[in-house]
């Protein structure tokens, strides 16, 4: 039985010999002045051989060209068959490419921009797939959404009055003109992320607070399930006017803040350095001051 070896491609003889036939086409598309030194060769087939030369461009360290050469079978003449730029093992690239979808941030979003939800965006469901009166869902009849949420021990009921009913005609139903509304993630997320941030109740200016935004008469509730949670300050002087504020956030412009009511501002007492002041029956210019420095 005869014993089959893999065997290692060997660069063609003449091939690997055709080095100035390389470099000429190397200069010729990049000019003399960007081929730096003979970096070696690479067998790609039987008769073609691939020669590589540093490229001294300065915004392509590390960069080598790379020319092709090969010869038809039994032909003695040597032809290039492409030459190109391609990275070294030190090259310097650029990062792998992120999708517009996956670099976009909170904010990023500028006047004329636009950005397209896609279908299977998690955070939307179709109206049609929800369940109820008129095919639409009433959350508030759902499995409880804020398990998540901390608990909030405040007053049980809004003191608000309820909104004002539609005209004729008009559709204030949860799914009125809208081919998607929020998911159940996309619902929480949201609640998480209001809730976390600096109009919830763990910042500075909530613990500061001389009441929570839910017995502020500035507030606005929300409607559905988030009204549970959050409402949106109509202050125009509290710091958080117009954005969504959770029900235990506050502020200093509080509607029930005790009127002349201020914050205490401790003293600062310089105990290291003194002034000398005129006093009646005596004057500095006839006081005569002892050293402190005694032997």
């Amino acid at each position: 039985m005869t014993t089959l070896r893999a065997r290692t491609r060997e660069p063609d003889e003449a091939a690997a010999g055709a080095v100035d036939l390389a470099r000429s086409a190397a200069e010729e598309l990049a000019g003399h002045a960007q081929v730096g030194q003979y970096l070696g060769a690479e067998a790609d087939g039987d008769r073609t051989v691939t020669h590589l030369f540093e490229c001294l461009d300065p915004a392509y360290v590390g960069w080598r060209w790379a020319v092709t050469v090969t010869r038809a079978s039994r032909a003695k003449s040597i032809t290039v068959s492409e030459s190109l730029l391609r990275p070294g093992p030190d090259s310097l690239l650029a990062p792998d490419w992120v999708p517009w979808r996956d670099r976009v941030r909170p904010g990023d979003v500028g006047v004329g921009d636009l950005l397209p939800t896609p279908q299977d965006d998690e955070r939307l469901v179709p109206t049609a797939v929800l369940e109820g009166d008129e095919g639409v869902l009433d959350w508030d009849d759902s499995a409880p959404w804020d398990a998540a949420l901390p608990t909030i021990d405040l007053a049980p009921a809004s003191p608000f009055p309820a909104a004002r009913p539609a005209g004729p005609g008009q559709d204030t139903g949860p799914a009125a003109k809208r081919s998607r509304v929020l998911s159940a993630i996309g619902r929480d997320e949201t609640a998480l992320r209001w809730y976390s941030s600096e109009h919830g109740p763990r910042s500075p200016l909530a613990h500061a607070a001389p009441g929570p935004c839910l017995t502020c008469g500035f507030l606005v509730r929300l409607g559905g399930p988030l009204g549970r949670v959050f409402g949106v300050c109509a202050n125009e002087y509290a710091p958080d006017d117009g954005r969504v504020v959770s029900l235990d956030h506050g502020c200093g412009a509080h509607s029930e803040a005790p009127v002349g009511a201020q914050a205490a501002v401790s003293p600062v007492i310089d105990e290291l350095g003194y002034d000398l002041v005129d006093t009646p029956g005596v004057s500095l210019d006839d006081t005569v001051f002892e050293s402190l420095d005694h032997a």
